[in-house]
C-alpha cells in the first residue's frame, strides 16, 4: 500500500476530507489563492474542481449535499471556504458571503455545517474567529438581501452544470461573542443545536446557538444558555499567552469529545461530565499542537504513534482521516504536497 502524493503548486494551508456517506473519496484542499476537491482511490488522488478565491484559504467545511461520481452520475461539489482577506465563499458556483460590515472582523479559524440530521443540513453553517465572534450563518434565509457575486473561473463551469442564475438571497448571521478569540468549531450530525467551540486559551464550550440569549444573566453577558464548559488545567497551565486549541466530536459517539491545545490531549465522556475536567489526557508534541482530528471510528484507547512525513524545516500544516472504507488513511498537507498515507491495519 503505497502513499499517494499531489502538489497543489503552493503551500497547502487547510485539508479537509468529506465524510459524507455518498462522497466519502473527496478531499478539499486549501492554498494560497485556490481551493481544489481530490477524487481519492487506492492509486491516485485526481483533482475533480478548482476555485479561484484570490487569498490565502483559512478554513473549509463540506456541505451534507456533496455526492460523488463514485456514488452516482448526478454527482454535486458542495463546500464553504474561509479566506484570509476576511472574505467567505459558498463553493458550487463562486458566492460570497459575510465580510465587511456584516460579518466576521479577524480572520475565520474553522468552519463547519451544523443542520444535523433534518432537511436543513445544508443550511446553516457556523464559523469561528479571532474577533472572539461565531456567527451561525442561514445559507437560504426567507429575507433576500442584495448581493454581487464574485466573478468565476473558467475552472468553477466544471461544477456549474445546472446552469442556475448566480443571484441568490444573500446568507444572514446569528451571532455570539466570547471573552477570548476563537480558534475551532465542531458540530456532531446528530445534532441541530449544539456546537463544541474551542479558544485560544485553552477551554472548550459545548453550546446550543439556538437558545435565546436574552436569557443570559447580565453579570455574565458573554455567556449563552445552556453551555457546558470544559478545561484541562495541566494544558492552560502550560504557558503564558494565546496558542490556539483544536477541539473535535467523535463521529461514532456523540458522547466523546477530545482536544488539543499545547503540548497536551485530552479525551471528555458528555455522559460522565465529572464537572468538566477530561476523562483521559496524555502528552502531544512538545513544541505544541494545533489540530485535533477525530477517526470515523472509535477504537480502544493506545498510546499516540508519530509519523514522520518529512524532514525539518517542513512541517504538517494540516491533517484530516479520509473516511473510505477498509484501512484507515490519513490526508496531510506538508509544503506544496498532499500526502495519503495508511496509518494501521484494517
Amino acid at each position: 500500500m503505497l502513499d499517494l502524493r499531489h502538489d497543489h503548486g503552493s503551500l497547502i494551508h487547510v485539508v479537509r476530507a468529506c465524510d459524507n456517506a455518498d462522497a466519502p473519496d473527496f478531499v478539499a484542499i486549501g492554498g494560497e489563492n485556490t481551493v481544489s476537491v481530490l477524487l481519492i482511490t487506492d492509486t491516485s488522488a485526481d483533482p475533480v474542481a478548482s476555485f479561484h478565491i484570490g487569498s490565502r484559504i483559512t478554513a473549509l467545511a463540506w456541505s451534507p449535499r456533496a455526492v460523488s461520481p463514485s456514488s452516482s452520475d448526478q454527482w454535486h461539489i458542495e463546500l464553504t471556504a474561509a479566506s484570509s482577506d476576511f472574505g467567505l465563499h459558498l463553493l458550487t458556483k463562486i458566492f460570497p458571503f459575510g465580510g465587511g460590515l456584516s460579518g466576521h472582523h479577524g480572520p475565520v479559524n474553522d468552519m463547519t455545517f451544523c443542520g444535523g440530521p433534518t432537511d436543513d443540513s445544508a443550511r446553516y453553517v457556523a464559523t469561528v474567529s479571532d474577533d472572539k465572534m461565531l456567527m451561525v450563518w442561514d445559507l437560504r434565509p426567507n429575507v433576500d438581501i442584495p448581493s454581487v457575486p464574485l466573478s468565476r473561473s473558467p475552472s468553477d463551469a466544471n461544477v456549474d452544470s445546472d446552469g442556475a442564475s448566480s443571484a441568490r438571497p444573500q446568507p444572514t448571521a446569528y451571532v455570539i461573542s466570547f471573552p477570548h478569540a476563537l480558534s475551532s468549531v465542531c458540530a456532531h450530525a446528530s445534532t441541530t443545536k449544539d456546537l463544541l467551540v474551542a479558544d485560544v486559551r485553552g477551554s472548550l464550550a459545548l453550546i446550543d446557538w439556538r437558545s435565546d440569549p436574552s436569557h443570559a444573566p447580565p453579570a455574565d453577558a458573554w455567556h449563552h444558555p445552556h453551555v457546558v464548559e470544559f478545561s484541562a488545567p495541566r494544558a492552560i497551565a502550560g504557558g503564558a499567552g494565546a496558542f490556539p486549541a483544536s477541539a473535535a466530536w467523535q463521529h461514532a459517539n456523540p458522547d466523546i469529545i477530545g482536544a488539543v491545545h499545547r503540548s497536551r490531549f485530552s479525551l471528555w465522556d458528555l455522559s460522565k461530565l465529572q464537572g468538566g475536567k477530561p476523562t483521559l489526557s496524555g502528552a502531544s508534541f512538545p513544541e505544541g499542537a494545533h489540530r485535533f482530528r477525530c477517526a470515523l471510528h472509535a477504537r480502544a484507547h493506545v498510546e499516540p504513534t508519530a509519523f514522520t512525513l518529512a524532514p525539518r524545516p517542513l512541517c504538517v500544516r494540516d491533517f484530516d482521516f479520509v473516511p473510505l472504507k477498509g484501512t484507515p488513511r490519513i490526508a496531510a498537507a506538508v509544503g506544496h504536497e498532499l500526502i495519503i498515507f495508511y496509518i494501521g491495519v484494517e
